[in-house]
């Protein structure tokens, strides 16, 4: 149990320096920004797995339960 702290030290330092090397950064994403990277993901994942179908589903079935 000594020799924790001296390990959470190097641990800190070592994301510091993978933070200024490639440019990372802490804090929150713009919401727009965030949406952006997901969508073609999410895109691909419906072609790829025939999705739309089960979307569509689940929207009418939202829109019966909220009596739209």
């Amino acid at each position: 149990m000594a020799h924790t702290a001296p390990r959470t030290g190097l641990r800190t330092q070592g994301r510091r320096a993978y933070s200024a090397a490639f440019g990372t950064r802490q804090g929150r994403r713009h919401p727009l920004v965030a949406t952006a990277m997901v969508l073609p993901l999410a895109a691909l994942l419906v072609v790829v797995f025939g999705g739309w179908e089960a979307v569509v589903t689940q929207a009418s079935s939202v829109g019966v339960m909220l009596g739209r």
